[in-house]
């Protein structure tokens, strides 16, 4: 099969319905590494900072930073820094494609999925390699998908980590965790958040989460949800995945 083939499969076995993934729900999104030389890593600390991103996503899919290209908050260093974060810069970030895998923990549809690590750090040893204490500190995560909303089907989502957190359903901002900060959490109930949006009709929509770890020494995320989250790869993603089937393809005319 030829790689784009390959990647095409692989594309479409993503977007099947999630009740043939029972057992397990897995996330893919994108992990960049940055240096502690970087501005808004390792500088500041500690507490939280609300203000860093506006309540709706841009074009993009990416969080428009709050203070505008003229200002600033006290954890983060203007908005050329910041729009950094998620997105590929050569000689400023590294990034790979990285996957959580949540537990279902009943047997069967339905429960609640459930992904905890109180050491979260999945890119120890790569990229541009460990800061301190035996880990790659200085990393942001994005994972963009989609879930399949059911009104009056009270379906949550609740995080729980350090430091900066953001998620948007349907490109509206509803966990503001920004900042430098130890474990902290936050819940939504679907249907609360929708009705305060107008209200949304059943449906698929669209599910975003933005992760940083700016600050040694800890690294926690929890997430516990009752959605049915499909990632869909993101451009950065699918690049990842066509370059790597492609080196595969190389090897085996090679070895032909």
């Amino acid at each position: 099969m030829r790689p784009l083939k390959i990647a095409a499969a692989i594309v479409a076995a993503v977007a099947l319905p999630q009740c043939a993934l029972a057992d397990t729900l897995t996330l893919t999104g994108v992990v960049r590494d940055f240096t502690p030389s970087h501005p808004d890593f390792e500088h500041a600390c500690c507490g939280m900072d609300f203000d860093i991103v506006t309540a709706t996503l841009g074009a993009d899919g990416r969080p428009v930073y709050a203070p505008g290209s003229a200002g600033s908050t006290w954890s983060t260093y203007g908005q050329d820094a910041f729009n950094q974060w998620f997105r590929d810069v050569p000689g400023v970030n590294l990034s790979a494609s990285k996957s959580i895998v949540l537990d279902n923990g009943i047997a069967g549809p339905g429960g609640t999925y459930t992904y905890h690590s109180g050491s979260f750090f999945p890119i120890d040893g790569e990229l541009f390699g460990d800061y301190a204490y035996g880990h790659n500190y200085h990393f942001t995560y994005q994972i963009h998908g989609t879930f399949g909303y059911k009104p009056g089907a009270g379906q949550v989502f609740d995080f729980a980590g350090d430091d900066d957190v953001w998620v948007y359903f349907d490109k509206k901002l509803a966990i503001n965790l920004g900042g430098v900060h130890g474990e902290t959490g936050a819940s939504v109930n679907l249907d609360t958040f929708f009705a305060g949006l107008g209200g949304r009709a059943e449906g698929n929509y669209d599910f975003d989460f933005f992760f940083a770890e700016r600050h040694t020494t800890g690294s926690n995320l929890k997430i516990e949800t009752s959605l049915t989250i499909v990632a869909v790869p993101e451009p950065e993603t699918y690049a990842m995945l066509l370059a790597g089937l492609g080196v595969l393809a190389a090897r085996r005319r090679r070895a032909a």
